[in-house]
């Protein structure tokens, strides 16, 4: 037998109480563990600092109802939770905090869930903050889909085996991520975060053309670069600008704003706009609370 995984310290609030540990919430016959219906979303806790919290929770329960499920909990009673889940940490733990919704049932026939077995839960973990190293990216194989295909105005666990297969290819070259483009062949992101370029003083970014999650930091990031007096444009890009670009950096929740060092075998260094960048949303962290 395979030996159990060695959770890091992990508190989860189900069926009215917090529970220690990596506590089950399905089981065999439960719809979103054989047919993918469910959602999550992710915040973080660092620093003593929740940026955006209650963004991420109002986003959650937009996404539950993309998937035709209910969102049962307020937006200020997650928020509420949160911040009891954050007191059985210590001070300066780092912590990743996930709210998720779930279908339970199916309707008749299995294949539709049934939005009155919704379900949900709140999870924190500690999860260190990746140093901002920098990372090697390539282009995927793989596309991201389009509305037509698959639900990708939510953050919905369905769309995650997807990028999971394009991180694994990558890695087999010997890169840490990966660019995926739409069915045209435009950039839409990372397989982990959105994805920024910098060439002649000017900061790009892929549109939100709904092929991908516009994330919150990503969002973020680009009104506090605007506000900062950076020039940052939301367009179509191929690889090709990306190959040519004097700078790039990544957005996202988990890592929130990171470096690119190299793009297939032409390295690049941390630039002004990635630091402007990463320096701005400390401060707006900072500055602001849940």
């Amino acid at each position: 037998m395979s030996q159990p995984v060695s959770w890091s310290k992990t508190v989860t609030f189900f069926e009215d109480k917090w529970h220690e540990g990596n506590v089950p919430i399905m089981g065999p016959r439960t719809h979103a563990a054989w047919l993918g219906t469910s959602v999550f979303d992710g915040a973080r806790a660092f620093e003593g600092v929740t940026p955006d919290l209650d963004l991420h929770c109002a986003r959650v329960n937009n996404s539950v109802r993309v998937i035709c499920l209910k969102p049962v909990v307020a937006t200020e009673m997650w928020l509420e939770l949160v911040r009891e889940g954050i007191k059985r940490f210590d001070r300066n733990a780092e912590l990743y905090i996930r709210p998720m919704y779930w279908a339970e049932e199916g309707a008749p026939g299995g294949v539709r869930p049934d939005p009155e077995s919704t379900r949900w839960c709140l999870t924190l973990y500690v999860a260190p903050m990746p140093k901002p190293a920098g990372a090697a990216i390539t282009l995927s194989p793989f596309r991201r889909p389009t509305r037509e295909c698959a639900p990708v105005e939510a953050k919905t666990g369905c769309l995650y085996p997807n990028n999971a297969r394009a991180l694994i290819e990558a890695r087999s070259r010997g890169f840490d991520n990966c660019l995926l483009c739409d069915m045209l062949g435009n950039v839409a992101e990372l397989g982990t975060a959105n994805i920024f370029m910098v060439k002649d003083g000017i900061v790009f970014t892929p549109e939100a053309n709904g092929t991908y999650l516009a994330g919150i930091t990503r969002n973020r990031v680009i009104g506090l670069l605007r506000d900062g007096g950076a020039t940052v444009v939301e367009t179509t890009l191929r690889y090709s600008d990306f190959q040519a670009a004097d700078e790039i950096f990544s957005t996202g929740n988990y890592s929130k704003v990171s470096p690119i060092t190299r793009i297939d075998e032409r390295p690049l260094q941390p630039g002004p706009f990635y630091r402007k960048a990463r320096e701005l949303y400390w401060e707006f962290a900072h500055a602001t609370s849940a």
